[in-house]
């Protein structure tokens, strides 16, 4: 039997779970730190996020926070576990498209040739990654959101729901470009960026 634990029983994690699912996985489990918490939708919850080492399944980290995201996979790795790549069956992934472990491609999506998704990366639902794009480490491409040809986008950063990278444009590592926001610049300072055009906010004037 095809099993797969995963950590975090949220609603991400309700969505990686239909995803695995869809991939053949016939008995799904999470783990998670809240406390009395018994099951996530209709899959149980088995215990807390340490606890994977006791398991010799298949494993996806379902967290959003990537810093949280990144600390279970390389404890993951570390423990010599297999970590699983989830995508939807209804994604779209063009010619020679390569996907890092840990990663999850959910409905909707499009990633054209060539392009290339880091590991434990969330590809959200809908958006569309064009060709040549290079997708860094715990990155998070968010619902709606749309990356043109030749984009590349740091490790760890997070692009918002409906936000526009146009083409050619580097965005650094450990960004967050608000929802709507449009890029047609490169970033190379780490921050939050809002706005069309995107520009970074100054939190000492709020």
């Amino acid at each position: 039997m095809k099993k797969l634990m995963i950590i975090g029983a949220g609603g991400h994690g309700k969505v990686a779970a239909d995803i695995a699912k869809n991939n053949g996985y016939e008995e799904i489990v999470f783990l998670d730190d809240k406390e009395d918490l018994t099951e996530c939708g209709e899959y149980p919850v088995a215990g807390k996020g340490e606890e994977f080492r006791n398991y010799t399944c298949d494993m996806f980290v379902a967290v959003g926070n990537p810093s949280i995201r990144k600390k279970y996979q390389e404890e993951i790795e570390g423990a010599g576990k297999n970590i699983a790549t989830l995508v939807h069956p209804n994604a779209i992934i063009g010619d020679n498209v390569k996907i890092g472990k840990g990663t999850v491609v959910m409905a909707g999506v499009v990633i054209n040739s060539d392009s290339v998704i880091g590991k434990s990366c969330i590809i959200n639902t809908c958006a569309s990654i064009d060709h040549d794009n290079v997708v860094g480490d715990y990155a998070h491409i968010s619902v709606g959101s749309h990356l043109a040809g030749t984009v590349h986008i740091g490790n760890n950063t997070w692009v918002g729901i409906g936000a526009v990278v146009n083409n050619n444009i580097n965005v650094c590592n450990d960004c967050m470009i608000g929802a709507g926001a449009v890029v047609i610049r490169d970033i190379d300072t780490a921050g939050t960026y809002i706005g069309v055009p995107a520009k970074k906010m100054d939190f000492r004037q709020i």
